[in-house]
């Protein structure tokens, strides 16, 4: 087989074989698989029958290319290439992403990272590349978090952010442990995942946004992802009769939640104008309210309490911290101007993750030698490189979303665009692995 050398000096791979990671996606699809009136969609949720065969078929295809699997406590999956070329102690570079879905989601999110990043490897193996390093495909556990956990569950404990039996204790809705539904399944291993033992990691997702489709670039270049705070604010005022409570002697705590969530959308909306990360037109602060829970929730009845869940995010810090700061005074004001009691419970902050320069120089790198343009992006959502990012270095690239679509059978990335992005995968961790 004839290679050429690109501007590094590193013997340029073979194109991935895209009919190929087609046909490991689509049977990956049909674990699941769910009636929908537009799309393809399907419900994998861990420690369910379904994921039991999503993840048989990734060990086989492991296996089928020659890599050694393992298997953790908590039912991480690793396939690991180590060629004639790399030393077998070195600290290998991994990539790979997660199996499970949301309940009625689409067929991309997450499986495309796990097997472009195997079919990456494929692309090494077909090449003249010798890398120096051992190369791990993963799939990690619960990253949607609907059943367990809350999400990215697998690479907490793989990056040490949570313990082994603290995972495997927690439950589902029906009091079901994760232990147990992996045991079920033939998924609980043993051992742990160590992420701070890996030279890099890669991930690849679809986007689930329009950004790359509206300039018609296919592959972006994260740059960070962002920072998370999910919070509950509470409103408890006076249920009264709704007919004979006169407005003006009412404590209505519908009302007063209403204005909270108008003013955390206007703070959202100002932050966004505020901020500029530089790469885009816009700035990435986002603030929403998208749970709400009203008692007595009776048409004829004042509103004597509410519970709101609110969702911030930001990729700096400092703009979560005065998103959160103008949260607590909206409910002080309210407090005055209303009489209603409040209170702000913050359940889950998540520090904005940014992504190693030596990763992104690759993927950029690898977007080059492919021959295609990338763009420097952030992520609104969480992936598990962010808890990787913690311990090693980390990366992650994007590759389109129709209409911006996921979490929905009609969430698409165009076939070419799949292959597309596995090939700059292989151009990155070839150069990640060579080192």
């Amino acid at each position: 087989m004839s290679t050429d050398r690109n501007a590094d000096g590193i013997d340029k791979p073979v194109a991935v074989d895209a009919e190929r990671l087609r046909s490991d996606l689509e049977r990956n699809a049909e674990f699941g698989a769910i009636d929908a009136e537009e799309g393809r969609g399907r419900t994998v949720l861990t420690g369910t029958e379904p994921n039991r065969r999503a993840r048989d078929y990734l060990v086989d295809r492991l296996e089928d290319a020659g890599l050694s699997v393992s298997v953790d406590a908590v039912g991480n999956v690793v396939g690991t290439w180590t060629p004639d070329s790399a030393d077998p102690d070195s600290a290998p570079v991994a990539a790979g992403s997660h199996l499970d879905s949301v309940p009625e989601g689409g067929i991309f999110d997450g499986p495309l990272g796990v097997y472009a990043a195997l079919e990456a490897v494929r692309m090494l193996q077909e090449s003249d590349v010798e890398p120096a390093r051992p190369v791990a495909v993963v799939s990690f556990t619960e990253e949607e978090g609907t059943r367990f956990a809350g999400g990215m569950l697998g690479s907490s404990v793989a990056t040490g952010h949570r313990s082994v039996e603290d995972a495997l204790a927690v439950t589902d809705d029906e009091g079901t442990t994760l232990e147990d539904a992996l045991a079920e399944i033939g998924y609980r291993g043993e051992g742990r995942l160590e992420a701070d033992q890996w030279d890099g990691f890669l991930e690849l997702h679809v986007e689930q946004d329009t950004r790359l489709e509206e300039r018609g670039i296919p592959v972006g270049v994260v740059s960070t992802i962002t920072g998370i705070v999910h919070a509950t604010a509470r409103f408890v005022g006076e249920a009264d009769h709704a007919g004979t409570t006169a407005m003006a002697d009412r404590t209505d705590a519908l009302a007063a939640a209403s204005e909270f969530v108008l003013d955390i959308e206007r703070a959202g909306r100002e932050f966004a104008m505020d901020g500029r990360d530089g790469e885009t037109e816009t700035g990435t602060a986002v603030a929403t309210v998208g749970k709400s829970h009203v008692t007595p929730n009776a048409t004829n009845v004042v509103p004597g309490a509410v519970e709101l869940g609110v969702d911030l995010r930001d990729v700096e810090a400092a703009t979560m911290d005065r998103l959160l700061e103008r949260a607590r005074r909206c409910l002080a004001r309210l407090e005055a101007d209303r009489g209603v009691e409040t209170d702000l419970e913050v359940e889950l902050e998540v520090e904005p993750a940014p992504m190693s320069e030596r990763c992104r120089e690759a993927v950029a790198a690898g977007a080059d030698a492919a021959g295609v343009d990338s763009l420097s992006m952030h992520s609104g959502a969480a992936h598990d490189a962010m808890y990787v990012s913690r311990v090693t270095d980390a990366g992650m690239l994007f590759a389109p979303s129709e209409d911006g679509l996921s979490h929905t059978p009609r969430e698409w990335t165009d076939w070419a665009d799949c292959a597309t992005a596995a090939r700059v995968l292989g151009e990155a961790i070839a150069r990640l692995a060579g080192e």
